[in-house]
């Protein structure tokens, strides 16, 4: 079995063989991480790039920019704004696709121009035990992914994180909003600010890790959160803010998954296939 220090070489050998890059970078831990190791190794030949659009929350936003500040990183943002894609508001099994193919396509084409030998980006071995339609659109854009080539887990990105005292070592996981809705249901601007205002609600509240999932045409939000963050819903009268609140947002019903958070539960209606 690799040891997690062999993966950690691995990792650097990899990135070093590239002159320059371009990391595509959300703030999230596999990102951050990612962009910390390609720094140390490449220094101002690196630039992480961030995608702005509606279904990615200022939040988040500001903390990618905040990281780079910090770092001395070069940062440029790239307008990708998925629903003016052909079809991606009808929220299509291949949704995932469509986006990354569209925000990749951006990352290269800035990458061309500032000069940078390559785009990498920071998905993990993870990823390959789930439904990822996006990892189609990366290979035919030809984008490097370093950690699952490393065949890095999400839990060992965590801890290599610790070890380099980075921010985001215990970040809560985070999917763009669209991954909140059913698929074939219809997302729109609205539909992605009422999540975005539902899951900031429950984030004040306490919560670390939450998902605000819409079903039902709007009428029903499905709450999903982790052991710690159910016991926060159901502490004092938690419960009932938190009902209020979205109600207050036009939600009809609002559900807690007994289940907790997982990620890729909207999967869950694809066929077995």
């Amino acid at each position: 079995m690799t040891s997690l220090t062999d993966k950690h070489q691995r990792l650097k050998d990899l990135v070093a063989t590239y002159p320059s890059a371009a990391i595509a970078f959300s703030g999230g831990v596999d990102s951050t991480f990612l962009l910390a190791v390609a720094f140390d190794l490449l220094g101002d030949k690196v630039a992480a790039v961030t995608g702005r659009s509606l279904s990615f929350p200022a939040r988040e936003l500001n903390a990618a920019k905040a990281f780079a500040t910090e770092r001395g990183v070069r940062h440029y943002l790239v307008d990708s704004e998925e629903l003016d894609l052909p079809g991606f508001d009808h929220n299509p099994p291949n949704r995932c696709y469509l986006c990354k193919k569209e925000l990749f396509g951006k990352i290269k084409a800035l990458a061309k121009e500032k000069k940078l030998a390559v785009v990498m980006e920071a998905s993990n071995v993870d990823d390959e035990g789930d439904y990822r339609p996006g990892l189609t659109a990366l290979a035919e854009l030809e984008i490097v992914s370093p950690l699952r080539a490393a065949r890095l887990t999400k839990d060992e990105i965590r801890a290599l994180s610790k070890d380099l005292s980075l921010p985001t070592w215990d970040k809560p996981s985070f999917a763009c909003l669209a991954s909140r809705f059913p698929y074939g249901e219809e997302i729109t601007p609205e539909r992605l600010s009422l999540l975005d205002q539902a899951e900031q609600f429950l984030l004040d509240l306490g919560l670390r890790q939450a998902r605000a999932r819409l079903h039902e045409k709007a009428t029903l939000v499905r709450i999903e959160t982790d052991e710690a963050g159910l016991a926060i819903i159901f502490k004092d009268s938690n419960r009932l803010k938190i009902h209020e609140f979205l109600k207050s947002l036009g939600f009809t019903y609002v559900a807690v998954d007994l289940l907790g958070y997982r990620t890729g539960s909207m999967n869950a209606t694809l066929p077995k296939a």
